[in-house]
């Protein structure tokens, strides 16, 4: 609701920098939730990010990637427990780590948070897509997916760097190609 005299874009400004409570995925397949409140502070910082990425779907994406650097920042504040790279075999259940399931459904948290914000331009929001059976010689992977205005749909998997760290973003079709088991190494 608009106050009287107030404008759209006053109330999109509020709009980009609501409060809100975003359940974090940790201990691998989500054992754990913790709350992230982002607050007005981060919802600024966010439509600062974007800003910069407000020229083209290239520069859209390249501010997605600090984003989601921005959120695992913030993650690990209220975790308190960096997330190491990749997962580890024996790492389940461990506070603050995280797998690719984690990965994804909290990066599809921030995608839908900066959605709802009217903060992407020119991506929207898609289902986290997965790879891999093992029996396709591919370990199963998740990421979470943005799609551009051309149909083309991007991954942005933070899974493979260190929490903080820039996630990969490059076309899903490519993606879903990636993951076959070599000598227990994963590309």
């Amino acid at each position: 609701m608009i106050a009287v005299g107030g404008s759209a874009a006053a109330a999109g400004e509020l709009a980009a920098t609501a409060s809100k409570r975003i359940p974090i995925c940790h201990g691998y397949s989500c054992n754990y939730r913790t709350m992230l409140a982002l607050g007005p502070g981060d919802g600024a910082r966010f439509r600062s990010i974007l800003r910069a990425g407000a020229g083209s779907p290239q520069a859209e994406r390249s501010a997605v990637s600090k984003a989601v650097r921005y959120f695992e920042q913030r993650i690990f504040r209220v975790t308190g427990i960096r997330d190491l790279p990749q997962s580890k075999f024996g790492a389940s259940r461990i506070r603050g780590q995280m797998d690719c399931v984690d990965e994804s459904t909290n990066t599809h948290a921030l995608l839908v948070y900066l959605a709802e914000r009217k903060l992407l331009r020119f991506h929207k929001v898609e289902d986290n897509a997965s790879r891999g059976l093992f029996v396709d010689g591919r370990y199963p992977h998740w990421t979470a997916v943005i799609s551009d205005r051309g149909g083309t749909e991007w991954v942005v998997d933070s899974w493979y760097a260190p929490m903080g760290g820039a996630p990969d973003i490059f076309p899903l079709s490519q993606w879903k190609k990636r993951g076959v088991l070599e000598s227990g190494a994963l590309d």
